[in-house]
């Protein structure tokens, strides 16, 4: 076989490895914003998550990992939109921010994976 061909199989390979993982790590998402929504009391819009950014960041073991940020949108009331973050390292979540409401005074922000606990609300 002659290199141009393992080359184009190598790059298509990768291709399909990002395209899984890509999937899986929306799967996660979902279920990470599902359950923060049910454990607030707030509806998930449109039922879906939505990739914002992606980017090469270290772990807490020094290994590179891609890291994605997805947004949402929920509702307190039914007839409102808020939009809402979600970071995952890997397949790992590291932060959940759901922005504040008009009246509020400030956001909420949980930090999971064993780094910080902040919430402001």
């Amino acid at each position: 076989m002659p290199w141009l061909e393992i080359c184009g199989l190598g790059v298509l390979l990768l291709a399909g490895w990002l395209w899984f993982d890509g999937f899986q790590a929306r799967a996660a998402a979902m279920r990470a914003a599902r359950a923060a929504c049910a454990a607030d009391g707030l509806l998930l819009l449109d039922d879906t998550v939505a990739l914002a950014h992606l980017r090469l960041q270290r772990d807490d073991d020094g290994r590179l990992r891609l890291r994605r940020t997805y947004d949402f949108e929920y509702s307190d009331t039914g007839d409102n939109r808020r939009v809402a973050q979600l970071a995952l390292l890997g397949d790992e979540v590291l932060l959940l921010r759901l922005m504040p409401p008009a009246t509020g005074a400030g956001g909420r922000l949980r930090v999971v994976g064993g780094r910080q606990a902040a919430d402001d609300g």
